[in-house]
């Protein structure tokens, strides 16, 4: 079939826009131009000086709705889950420094306080987040355990009425222009502690990390509590486990499911385009059989990820999905994404790794989404022992 009779959108092989609603499908709509808009044109610059995004950005993905957004009440949206991932898809698109801020915002901050926190917590900090006039981090990954989280030696002790916190997390997205962090600890009983951290109490610290040749355009820190005091009320009531971050990180990891797809698109769509319009042998590049090949994969691939996503979202609407699902979603999604921004910037040869064409930017990126909430071993081994019974972490 020639190209001209061949009716296929390829960025959307199967069609899969038609199983979306309206409402999904004008959220994905009003991001898109978000990012076409307010992003995109100044990205690469951003990212080429290592520049963070402004903080303006932030409050405009409030004044959107965008945080919390698969929550309800408190100033949330109350949206479903697979509006929530159409938007976290069309923000990485742009970059992923944005989607790691969203997610960190609504799954990862918020969503502790909405599930685990008392009426009063609910109050004071959700509706300012979900506008984005208070911007959140979450506080898990420490220097010495990062996938092993029950490691963690930042401590918790009661003294009087009072919590003193000692210890430091590392990696954290939003840190150092967080206005409260939620801080998880081991207390001397041995349990896991969630707290809600104002990031202007004395004894806390937020240092950025340096010489990132990924997330340029996002704020990566260091935090480090020192003696730091908090009255009860800052402690998450609702856990007192592992199962407290844990299902902060699934829901994160479900936001990263859709956001690579976007990944995948932007690097999908600059290759295609190159190699239509690139001349080699007297004929466009896209012409030749290794090249179409290479489209055929991505277009595989990538229309593979939108049903899993899609599929594992109605999932989540029905309150069934189960952690391992999402990890299966995790794996293959961003395992792929990073071989479509690879396959990708090869079509593109030399110009593959010019900032110009974005892929060189999305597939850095794609290498911290890799390891991040989880890495690519970590959700293997959840599925070994889903399949097996038999846990090989230990």
């Amino acid at each position: 079939m020639s190209s001209d009779s061949n009716t296929i959108d390829p960025y959307d092989f199967l069609d899969v826009d038609a199983l979306f609603t309206d409402e999904e499908k004008m959220v994905r709509a009003t991001v898109r131009s978000f990012v076409r808009d307010k992003v995109l044109p100044d990205i690469n610059d951003w990212f080429e000086a290592g520049t963070p995004y402004p903080k303006e950005l932030f409050r405009e993905m409030g004044r959107l709705g965008l945080f919390g957004m698969h929550l309800e009440g408190y100033g949330c949206a109350g949206m479903g889950s697979v509006a929530y991932g159409v938007a976290c898809e069309e923000v990485e698109y742009g970059d992923a420094a944005l989607r790691s801020s969203l997610s960190v915002q609504g799954s990862l901050a918020m969503f502790p306080i909405w599930k685990f926190g008392s009426e009063e917590q609910k109050q004071r900090w959700l509706p300012g987040m979900a506008a984005g006039d208070i911007c959140g981090c979450f506080g898990l990954t420490e220097a010495e355990s990062g996938s092993d989280p029950s490691s963690m030696r930042t401590r918790a002790r009661k003294d009087g009425n009072d919590w003193i916190l000692d210890g430091s997390k590392t990696w954290i997205s939003n840190g150092t222009i967080a206005d409260m962090a939620i801080v998880w600890a081991r207390a001397e009983d041995g349990t896991i502690r969630g707290f809600t951290v104002p990031t202007d109490t004395p004894g806390f610290e937020a240092r950025e990390i340096p010489n990132r040749m990924s997330l340029r355009a996002s704020r990566v820190s260091e935090l480090a509590f020192t003696n730091l005091r908090l009255s009860e009320e800052h402690l998450l009531p609702g856990v007192q486990s592992m199962r407290g971050p844990l299902s902060c990180l699934s829901e994160a990891r479900y936001g990263i499911i859709w956001g690579v797809i976007g990944a995948a698109r932007a690097c999908f769509e600059s290759a295609l385009d190159y190699g239509k319009q690139r001349q080699q042998f007297g004929k466009p590049l896209a012409g030749f059989q290794l090249t179409q090949k290479k489209y055929a994969a991505m277009v595989c691939e990538i229309s593979k990820a939108q049903l899993l996503a899609l599929h594992l979202g109605r999932l989540k609407e029905q309150g069934v999905v189960r952690p391992e699902q999402i990890s299966l979603g995790k794996l293959n999604n961003v395992r792929e994404a990073l071989k479509i921004s690879r396959e990708a910037r090869s079509i593109l040869g030399g110009n593959g790794i010019a900032l110009e064409f974005h892929i060189i930017r999305h597939m850095l990126n794609l290498e911290s989404v890799y390891t991040y909430e989880g890495t690519n071993e970590v959700h293997e081994l959840i599925l070994g022992n889903a399949v097996t019974g038999i846990s090989a972490f230990a």
